[in-house]
């Protein structure tokens, strides 16, 4: 999926820190909030600039797939790393690091003049998310205490959920009246405003219990093994493509990652990964659940405004807003579902609502046999994925949190944001088949309908893992 909202465990990366006397509470707050929603704006502004990016640079299936995943690689497979190199280097470094790679790349996204240099813009734009997002979050952790820190995460996520709805609209716009590279200056006088903040007002902070050394050969096995398998995945959409050089990369993908599952092992608590995570059933079926449900959301997320520019001939800001019933519903129940977990344990509301995400999902299979409305098929589908979505974001953080030692924590928190990411990954892989169809309006109808359907048969996998794996009692009497 794109960062269009905030990953399920974001707000929980700032539990394990360590407070620290703050005397700017409202620059520090600013300065994270500004930072951290450039990432979001940018994770969500693309999808409807698409169609726009293909015209102009001349992108076919695989190069649209690989426009999101070149930002969603290194930021899912680099984003424990970064939050480790901020507690070990000082938060605010890393921040401002993140900051200043994230603008340069923007700028050079903006001016690109071929494909390949808006694909290496958009990398580079990862991996200053990478190091940007965790650190926001580690020093609002490091800077409140109490319910000060309960109100200042839940600020940031807030926020965060609104930069993310309101991108496509205002990229949207930007796209019809003036262009798809304004979308990327966005980021600019946003991300200069955070950096002077933290600069400013922001106290340095780091982990003084002790700085272990950081998993970089984790972090690379994982980057590189992910890449080969994201490569291998994408390039198969196209017509013309090499069938043993694929095989060949996805094998070295695979045993790559294979590689990197036996370092973790052989690290124990060094390792960016702990494996000792993986000792309970629940959190085995939180992972589980999180790489369906979100894999199953990265499909409509990217294919749904694609399909209303480019065969429905819609405006991008009219279908920018096409999809803001799920960010809406999801904040509006959020907050009661929280509490609901903690008093009744997560299981059931992961499964009822990764249900009823399937049952929405399913609704999107019938678009389109008929001619298509917005108002009579689009959207009321989308509402049933936004009360499914609503029901599981604020239960999936509560029993991640629950579902391993206070020593564990961070890491969990961290991971479970990091394969919400990488499943909308290898989502967005896989929609390079869809994409290739786009020639034939029926041909990518009927691709939209069996994405559709996919999607909700992981959506119902993850009510299943839900339902089968996690404890009835999980993440009772725990707080957000």
């Amino acid at each position: 999926m794109s960062t269009a909202l905030p990953a399920p465990c974001d707000e929980a990366l700032a539990a394990g820190t360590q407070p620290c006397f703050n005397p700017h509470p409202r620059a520090t707050l600013a300065a994270t909030i500004l930072g951290s929603s450039v990432a979001f704006i940018d994770g969500s502004v693309i999808n409807v600039a698409l169609p726009a990016l293909a015209r102009d640079l001349g992108a076919g299936p695989s190069g649209l797939s690989w426009t999101i995943n070149a930002y969603l690689l290194p930021l899912g497979a680099l984003i424990l790393l970064g939050g480790a190199a901020g507690d070990h280097f000082g938060r605010r470094r890393l921040f401002l690091i993140g900051l200043a790679i994230f603008t340069t790349a923007s700028l050079l996204c903006a001016i690109a003049p071929s494909l390949n240099w808006l694909l290496i813009g958009r990398g580079l734009q990862g991996l200053g998310a990478a190091m940007l997002m965790p650190n926001s979050l580690a020093i609002l952790g490091a800077s409140f205490t109490g319910e000060a820190r309960g109100a200042a995460i839940g600020s940031w996520a807030a926020v965060g959920a609104l930069a993310g709805a309101l991108g496509p609209l205002l990229g949207g716009w930007l796209v019809d009246g003036i262009g798809w590279r304004t979308i990327f200056l966005l980021n600019v006088p946003i991300a200069a405003a955070a950096a002077y903040l933290a600069w400013a007002y922001v106290l340095e902070s780091r982990d003084h219990r002790g700085s272990r050394p950081l998993d970089w050969t984790g972090a690379a096995l994982a980057t590189a093994g992910l890449g080969l398998l994201t490569w291998a995945l994408t390039s198969a959409s196209e017509a013309d493509a090499a069938t043993a050089p694929l095989w060949g990369a996805a094998a070295a993908g695979f045993a790559l990652l294979a590689g990197f599952i036996w370092l973790e092992g052989k690290r124990g608590d060094q390792a960016i990964m702990p494996l000792a995570m993986f000792a309970t059933p629940a959190f085995i079926g939180l992972t589980l659940f999180t790489f369906f449900l979100y894999g199953a959301l990265g499909g409509l997320i990217v294919l749904l405004p694609f399909l209303l520019i480019k065969i429905e001939n819609w405006p991008a800001l009219s279908a920018g807003a096409a999809l803001l019933p799920l960010p809406i519903l999801i904040g509006c129940g959020s907050r009661m579902m929280g509490q609901l977990t903690g008093r009744y344990g997560g299981r059931l509301p992961l499964a009822i609502g990764s249900a009823i995400v399937a049952i929405g999902l399913l609704q999107y299979a019938w678009i389109g046999q008929s001619g298509i409305d917005y108002w009579s098929q689009i959207f009321p589908a989308t509402v049933i994925v936004g009360i499914g979505m609503g029901i599981s974001v604020a239960p999936l953080t509560t029993t991640v949190i629950g579902s391993v030692d206070a020593d564990h924590v961070g890491a969990a928190s961290g991971f479970n944001s990091a394969v919400a990411r990488i499943a909308g990954l290898i989502a967005t892989a896989l929609l390079g088949f869809v994409f290739a169809l786009e020639a034939s309006p029926e041909a990518f109808l009927a691709g939209f309908r069996t994405a559709a359907l996919i999607g909700a048969a992981l959506a119902a996998a993850g009510a299943v893992s839900a339902f089968t794996l996690i404890g009835p009692t999980a993440a009772k009497n725990e707080t957000v």
